[in-house]
């Protein structure tokens, strides 16, 4: 079964967030809070760890993983991007957006959309989040937690805790989220494309 964690969502306890991290190290699979519902997380080269996520999600090579930023500052490691597609996202983070981008090759081909050789990316608000970030040190592979069959994310721990606890191996307890996802938005051309219309405004990008 795995360990549950009350973290403050204002207010994260260092110690616990460190715990987090060094399972994280492990390749430990989590639950953890965001700005719009429950994620699962893992580090980003961690094959075994991924492969448990695409389990429990039932995921194909169609779908774009999101790298889960602290700031922007990792962008350009992981991501072709040009100078307007840089002002849209630095003026829409950190929020409920989720950026489709070219991958580069720093990233991992497993975690690329398999045709479009693409990732996304994802600078969050949450202060849990991005706690958990500031101590990992380097960007978290990460998808909204909807369970088969749901086009919504999970918002309440205790039921994460029911459906999923035995096959993660943490869930941070952050509080009661919105079940909406992020707001994804496609910045591989010229024109921005709003792939799927969640809890981010989608009127800068029309």
């Amino acid at each position: 079964m795995s360990q549950f964690f009350y973290i403050h969502p204002e207010n994260p306890q260092p110690r616990l967030i460190k715990q987090a991290v060094e399972m994280l190290n492990k390749g430990s699979v989590i639950v953890y809070p965001t700005d719009s519902g429950y994620a699962l997380g893992c580090k980003l080269e961690d094959k075994s760890a991924l492969e448990r996520i695409c389990r429990i999600r039932q995921l194909d090579g169609q779908h774009n993983f999101t790298l889960m930023c602290r700031d922007l500052s990792e962008l350009s490691t992981y991501a072709h991007v040009d100078n307007t597609a840089f002002r849209l996202i630095k003026n829409n983070t950190p929020g409920n957006y989720t950026f489709i981008l070219k991958a580069t090759k720093e990233v991992p081909r497993r975690l690329m959309n398999d045709k479009r050789k693409t990732i996304g990316l994802r600078v969050p608000s949450n202060p849990i989040a991005l706690a958990l970030l500031e101590a990992l040190n380097e960007p978290m592979m990460s998808t909204s937690l909807m369970l088969p069959g749901n086009d919504f994310t999970e918002s309440d721990p205790e039921e994460i805790q029911d459906s999923i606890g035995k096959v993660v191996d943490l869930i941070i307890h952050g509080g009661f989220l919105g079940q909406q996802p992020t707001t994804v938005i496609d910045l591989t051309e010229s024109v921005p494309e709003v792939m799927r219309e969640g809890v981010g405004d989608v009127t800068p990008f029309l």
